[in-house]
């Protein structure tokens, strides 16, 4: 989640004091049925201190003394604003570059070598976050094929924080991100910033290029994105209930193609889910059928 929280108490706020309003059980109740309904975010107990932190810096910036209020507008507004506002106050943006490295090292030795279309493989990093996951998949797809002068994958970054995808769609990260990447990737696929971008990185234009953005709700029935070789999704599910996590896994292993596989998160299980996927490793599974 973003890492700034609300410091309980009173604060001074363009102006005006503001007292940091109390979150009753029902008003913490219907702010945890909504989260659910909309987003399939699981807020269960002994979360209404995080749920008052980060609200209140919310309800702050758009004028809200009291959480009734700001309920009663979240639930009257037509245009779907304020329900976005509130996934990206409530959501974890939490990710790295090279994060669980070992997924990344299965594309390249198991995956990208058996690779004998013509086509440009289909990647799709279903809950991108800032932008890390799908940069990096870029990174590793174009270092692999295009020295071999084969087509580079398309790559479908998807994510529903609006927030998340803004920051990820602009490239750019201070070097404190980049730490732990290797040198010579920094010096070939990265541009340095100078002068008042010092101490800044941008992804060079042909990675950029790799990548698609989109919102999407994974809880909801997914547009027409057509099918995937590979689908990342990971990190994300560990917030659904098993029964939403169930609903999200079929949704996916329909957009893979035979023989594609799909990345969870080294903490998620697919046990106990009817998906017709074959285990391969921890946190990979591969839909049977036929590789392209």
């Amino acid at each position: 989640m973003k890492a700034t929280e609300v410091e309980m108490g009173t604060s001074q706020g363009e102006g005006l004091l503001f007292k940091a309003p109390v979150l009753t059980a029902s008003e913490f109740s219907d702010i945890a049925t909504l989260a659910r309904h909309h987003f399939g975010v699981e807020l269960g107990a002994g979360k209404e201190q995080l749920v008052t932190a980060r609200l209140t810096k919310l309800m702050r910036r758009c004028g809200f003394r009291c959480f009734r209020d700001y309920f009663r507008n979240l639930k009257s507004d037509a245009t779907g604003e304020a329900l976005i506002q509130l996934i990206d106050a409530l959501t974890t943006n939490h990710t790295s570059f090279f994060r669980e490295r070992e997924h990344f090292d299965f594309l390249l030795e198991n995956v990208f070598p058996h690779w004998n279309s013509a086509r440009a493989m289909r990647i799709w990093s279903a809950a991108s976050s800032t932008g890390e996951e799908p940069y990096t998949i870029a990174l590793i797809g174009r270092e692999y094929f295009a020295s071999a002068g084969k087509c580079v994958p398309f790559i479908l970054a998807s994510d529903i924080s609006t927030d998340a995808l803004k920051a990820a769609r602009t490239g750019t990260y201070r070097s404190e991100r980049l730490q732990g990447m290797i040198a010579p990737w920094l010096q070939k696929h990265l541009l340095r910033g100078e002068g008042r971008w010092e101490g800044w990185y941008r992804m060079k234009p042909e990675v950029m290029a790799m990548v698609e953005f989109r919102r999407i709700n994974l809880i909801e029935s997914l547009p027409g994105v057509g099918a995937f070789d590979a689908i990342f999704c990971r990190n994300v599910m560990i917030y659904f209930s098993h029964g939403t996590q169930a609903e999200v896994v079929k949704r996916l292993t329909a957009c893979l193609s035979p023989g594609g596989y799909l990345f969870v998160g080294h903490s998620e299980s697919l046990t106990g889910m009817q998906h017709g996927l074959e285990h391969i490793r921890p946190a990979i599974y591969r839909k049977r059928g036929a590789r392209p």
